[in-house]
Formats: C-alpha cells, structure tokens, sequence
C-alpha cells in the first residue's frame, strides 16, 4: 500500500538570474560638423580601465590583540562593523557539525538579554546584527549604531548557552539533514568536497545524522571558548563615524575581550588524481546529473599569476558569454548553464567547472568540458575574449570601490594575506596588462586536463555505462562518499523471476492466505512539511477503492477518493473530477497489494534488470508495465524480500516529474507486515522535495466503509 500525495512543479524551464556585466565604455563622440557618422558594424572598443584611489583606513591594535580598521565615510548616516576571527580551516572530526551549531547558538540572546528581547531591540532601530563561529556584523543608521554595535559585542561575549536553545537548533540541523538526503544538489556539494579533499580533511569533512546527534551543549560551549578570542581578530568599522569615535566605540566593547592564542593550522597537500577520474554517486531519484570537473591548485592572492588566472575563467566559464555556456547550453542543448570557478588562498583550492544535465547526455557533456579546457591550454584566447573579459573586471572592481565597507574588507584583506599595500590600487593595472600568453601559461598550469578528477551525481542506471565508455577510471560512491562495494549478487540475478520476487515478497508480509483475509486498512499517519505538522488518514477497502484525507489542526487541507469507478480530488473547495485516464490507470489494480495482480493479470508485464546496492542493501530491480501503459520499477531487498523503492516518472505540462518512494520500518499491523515509514520524494527541473510520513496507528479490517469512498 503506497499513500499517494500529488505535489505541483513549476513546468517553466529554471530561470537563471545571470552576472550583471558592467562594462566602462569611455567612447564618447562629439559631432562636429552635418554629416558626422558613426559605423554601427564595429563594436565599440572599451576605453581605458579607471584609476583607482581610495583613502587608507586608519588602523591600531588593542592591547588584547585585536586589530582594528576604521574606513570614515560620511556620503550616507550609516554605518556598519565586522568582527573576523582568522582560526583559519577548523578540523571537527567526530563533532563535525559543532562549528555551525555554536555560531546559530550565538543568536539565542545572552546571559542578561534573552533572545526574543535582544531581536526586539535590534528590530526597534531598524538595525541588523548577526553573529556566526567566526565573528559578527553589525550596522544601523548613525544615531543608533553604537547600541547596535554594544548589542553585537554582548552577543559574541556573553552568549546564554541554554539547553532549550541547544536542543531546538540540534533538531533543526538534524532535519535539514534528513531533507537534503535526496536532494541531488545537496548531496552533490558535499561529496565533491569530499572526494576532492578527503573526509578527514577540514575542506572536505562534513555533518552527519550520527555526529549532530552525538553533540552535547558541553561541546558548543568548548568550542565557543577555543574559537571566540581576541586572537587573531579583525574589526573593520566604515561608514558615517570619525576614527576618533570608533577608536573609544572598540575599547570599550571589546577591549577587555579574552581568550586563546590561536595557532594557524597547518595541513598537508592532497594530490590530485594520476589520471583522469569519474567518481560516480548513484541517486535513482536524479531527473539530471550533477556534473563537477576540476582539480585542486595552489593559488595564493600574492601569487603573479593570480590575475591571468582570473581572466582565464572568465572566459572558460564565467558568464552567459563563456566557452562553457555556450558550448553545452547554446551548441549542444544539455544543460540551462554551465560555469566554471577557481579561488586564490593561503591553502588549496579548487578550480572546478560544473553543470546540471539532462541524464542522457551526461558523457557527451563530459566529454565537452574536457574539450574546451583542452582547447584553452593549447590555443590562444581571441583579442575580443580577452577584452571583454578584462572590460567586466574594470567597470565591476571600479563601481566596488565606491563601498566602503569593501575598501575596508580590503585592508583587512591585505594584512591577512600579507599583499602589497598597493594590492588593490593596482589591481586593475595587473587586470589589464594580462596578455594571451599569461592566460594559456596559467592554464595550462592551474585547469588540469590529463589528471583532472569528475564527480557525477545523478541516476546511476541511466547514465553509468555511457560514463565506463569513455574509458577513464570509473568508480562508484555513496551519497556520504565512501566507496560503493559492487556486489557479486548481480550474476544470480540472471535465473531470478520477477514472478519469484513478487511471490517471496507476499509470503515475507504474511503470506497470501492472510493477506486473502484482509479486506480494508485504515493507517492514520503524520506528515512535518515546511514546519507544520499534517494528519494523513489513509483507508484502503477491496476491491480497489481509495481514499486519503490530510488535514491540519482539524482543518482539511485535501483529500482524495476514489470508489472503483469513479474519483476525484478536493483542495481548498475546488474539486477536480478524475480524467478517463487517471480512472483506467486506478482501476488496473484489483487487489489491496498490487504484486497480487502482478502475478495474477497477465497484462501486466515485468522485467529483472539486475541488482543494485540500496542504502546498504543489495535489491533486486524490478522494471514493470502496467495494462495501461504506465511503466513503473520497484526495488526488492535480497535478504528480507520486503519492497523498500518504487520509482515512476509523470510528465505534466512538458516537464517530467519523477516520483520515488522508500520504504521502511515494517512492522506487524494484525496478521500482516506493514512498512511504517514512507518517504515520498518529487523531482523535476532539477530541483526535488522530500517528505516522510510515519503512520501511529494501522487497523486491519476495522474503522472503514464504503461511505468514505463517496
């Protein structure tokens, strides 16, 4: 018995909000005389790149270390304050998850100012304050800033730390968590961080169900007193303040702060692969592949090569204009968008290049990617790309600089990463003397082709053997990046009948004698969606008729019928009759537990296409086609033969949605075994939602008639 729950996908192609380039065009025409012409055929050539200058802040250190940039700047009565602690990467290991905990707890009020009455004032004056693990922010306008600032320092120094606030947030990380287990772009950026850096390394380690779980106040409040400090801490203050005044602002607030000495980690170099690599995360409920290739690199902001490297990506994958863009969207179709980006810092980084494509496509869009980053390192970048590259970077930097937040941010910038004093004066000189050499000599040095590592996260089945094609090293991992054990199973699933699967899958639940016996069931289930709490009652009475009603706080919210003959569906007083369609597809299934009419109706037909590994278990896949035409592919554990997957895909209006639902927790309703969690997933445009109902009470042949069916 599946409860069957219709979520609406927006059918509109996924909009992109592209990068806004903003180009200095200094090409002014006077027209001098009748006749003048401007040859419209040309495009205008970018004018010079402008010169940049902007005031130093005015910088000291408090006796407790803290260095303070003051950037005065009385255009608008505003100002704002960042408090920035360098620990640099922290490594969390078995309380990976603690980091982030601690920062959010930092929000939950102080010792003296409980949360709702600390929000309350910051609300009254218009300001913002936020505080993370690695400092905080606070700006208002003018008149009321020194509060807002005193309320930023009491939050950071004087945290309350309350069991109450630790257990709501703990459960709040745990259930994003458990949302983001199917979403294929969540899973997706965590295993690329860690395949490429390694799970133990701060770079590539991430939370878990198990180590968010393990986490205890004791441990936010010793990572609050080994991070929090003094040391190696920057505030800048910019905006409508004299130094003077933001000098007397800083003793006051965080002059007696205390804490540790922090010491900057230091961590080994990880090597890329060998030779190139595709590591694949199988996710059955993927509509796309996630595709990311790249490498990781040592690219320091005080390195020479730095701006060439800027540019270079520009014109790989940085924008709608890109090789990359226009490659796999506009040439070939694969994808909505394909970019590339690469990071400067005092440890590795990435370079990577990424894309979200249509399934069938995903080794011909690897394929492309390795191309243009081939055609990069051995050909010349035109004159035009070059430009208009180097134009982006002139009139975006420029208009930056009119923020003085920014000018401050980069000072601080400076003495972090131990640049020139004139780093940023002459960054857009650097940016403009970059020529076509630089830009091939810094990719053929920084964007690998021959040891380049691609992780690919989408539907396995679908796109695994195209991949092997290519003949790189393919391997496999699991969603949390651990290597992926190919069973040996597979072989025996050549003699294996889908007529045997469905039979050992009766006799698992109860047996066909029993279940003969059932003639209804009533499940009364709960549903947590978007923070609220839903009632699902779902009734099920032979031969075929349906009926699910969700409600809230006694509220009905939807509800479904149908009878054997006909149905519908009702949602907030709109009711929508059942199509001829949906009503023959209903109607094809004459049993309580449809493998009864999969073995029975000869019209409907069923393949095993071998085994795969599901969440540790080695299943049977199962590929059927209904009498109507409606194919659909279930799962079947090997061991315990209970169903745990069924997968379908639906196209509404041009979109294919694809529906997955899991099953688990079987336990015994009367007579019969009766799995009592379902986790419904929907996907399209590669965007997917996740929700789980837990059923609290299942009545075998009680509590129904056939007025619920009306």
């Amino acid at each position: 018995m599946v409860v069957k729950v219709t979520r609406t996908f927006d059918p509109n192609p996924k909009q992109y909000n592209m990068k806004k380039i903003v180009m200095i065009l200094a090409a002014a025409f006077l027209i001098t005389h009748a006749g003048a012409q401007v040859d419209r055929t040309k495009k205008p050539a970018a004018g010079p790149a402008p010169v940049i200058t902007f005031k130093d802040p005015v910088t000291f250190q408090l006796p407790n270390g803290i260095t303070v940039l003051i950037a005065e700047d009385h255009k608008l009565p505003k100002v704002s304050a960042s408090f920035y602690i360098d620990a640099g990467p922290v490594t969390e290991g078995k309380k990976a998850g603690v980091q982030e905990l601690m920062g959010s707890m930092l929000n939950e009020g102080t010792k003296d100012m409980p949360k709702a009455v600390f929000d309350e004032e910051v609300d009254k004056m218009g300001a913002n304050v936020g505080l993370s693990a690695s400092g905080g922010n606070a700006s208002a306008l003018t008149r009321y800033f020194k509060r807002a600032f005193e309320l930023m320092g009491k939050g950071l120094m004087n945290p309350a730390f309350t069991q109450e606030s630790f257990d709501k947030l703990k459960s709040q990380v745990l259930t994003g968590i458990k949302s983001n287990e199917k979403n294929v772009k969540a899973v997706s950026g965590r295993v690329v961080d860690a395949l490429f850096y390694g799970k133990t390394h701060p770079n590539g380690e991430f939370e878990t169900e198990q180590s968010v779980t393990a986490l205890t106040l004791a441990d936010v409040v010793e990572a609050y007193h080994k991070y929090i400090t003094p040391s190696r801490s920057y505030l800048t203050i910019a905006g409508d303040i004299s130094p003077e005044a933001a000098k007397k602002l800083a003793e006051d607030v965080f002059g007696k702060m205390q804490g540790p000495s922090l010491k900057f980690p230091v961590l080994p170099t990880v090597a890329n692969p060998s030779n190139v690599e595709i590591d694949v995360v199988g996710m059955s409920n993927a509509v796309q592949s996630e595709i990311t290739v790249g490498n990781l690199v040592d690219l320091r902001l005080n390195n020479p090569d730095y701006f060439a490297v800027l540019l270079a990506n520009q014109v790989l994958g940085g924008g709608a204009e890109s090789r990359l863009f226009n490659n796999l969207r506009e040439k070939h179709g694969f994808t909505y968008g394909a970019y590339s980006g690469i990071s400067a810092g005092r440890y590795q980084t990435m370079f990577s290049a990424s894309a979200s494509v249509r399934t069938p496509k995903t080794d011909s869009a690897v394929t492309e990617f390795l191309n243009e980053i081939e055609k990069l390192r051995n050909e010349k970048v035109s004159d035009e790309e070059l430009n208009s590259a180097k134009a982006l970077y002139n009139g975006s930097f420029a208009l930056g600089m009119e923020n003085r937040e920014r000018t401050a941010g980069y000072a601080r910038n400076i003495l972090i990463n131990e640049l020139p004093k004139d780093f940023y004066r002459t960054y857009l000189q650097k940016i403009n003397a970059v020529t076509a050499d630089d830009i091939q000599r810094v990719v053929r040095k920084y964007f690998n082709r021959e040891n380049v590592r691609i992780v690919v996260v989408g539907n396995a089945s679908a796109m695994l053997e195209g991949l092997k094609k290519l003949n790189f090293t393919v391997k496999q991992f699991d969603t949390y990046a651990d290597p992926l054990v190919v069973s040996a199973a597979p072989a025996a699933s050549a003699s294996v009948k889908a007529s045997d699967i469905f039979s050992d899958y009766l006799k698992a639940i109860g047996g066909t004698d029993e279940l003969g016996k059932v003639r209804s069931i009533y499940a009364t289930m709960g549903l947590s969606m978007q923070g609220m709490n839903i009632d699902v009652q779902m009734k099920e009475m032979v031969p075929n008729m349906k009926s699910m009603t969700m409600a809230m706080a006694g509220n009905t919210l939807m509800k479904t019928r149908f009878n054997g003959t006909a149905g519908y569906q009702e949602q907030q007083g709109n009711k929508v009759e059942m199509t001829a369609d949906e009503i023959k597809e209903e109607a094809a299934v004459n049993n309580l537990f449809e493998q009864i009419d999969y073995l029975k109706n000869p019209a409907f037909k069923a393949v095993v296409n071998g085994t795969e590994k599901l969440n540790g278990s080695d299943v049977y896949k199962v590929t059927l086609t209904y009498p109507t035409g409606k194919a659909k592919t279930e799962y079947y554990d090997m061991k315990s033969k209970f169903l745990l997957k069924t997968e379908e895909t639906k196209s509404a209006n041009g979109t294919e949605v694809v529906t997955t639902v899991e099953f688990a927790n079987y336990k015994k309703a009367g007579n019969i075994m009766f799995p009592y969690s379902q986790t419904i997933t929907n996907a399209a445009n590669g965007q997917s939602q996740s929700f789980e109902l837990k059923a609290t009470d299942v009545k075998i042949n009680e509590g129904v008639t056939a007025d619920d069916f009306k």
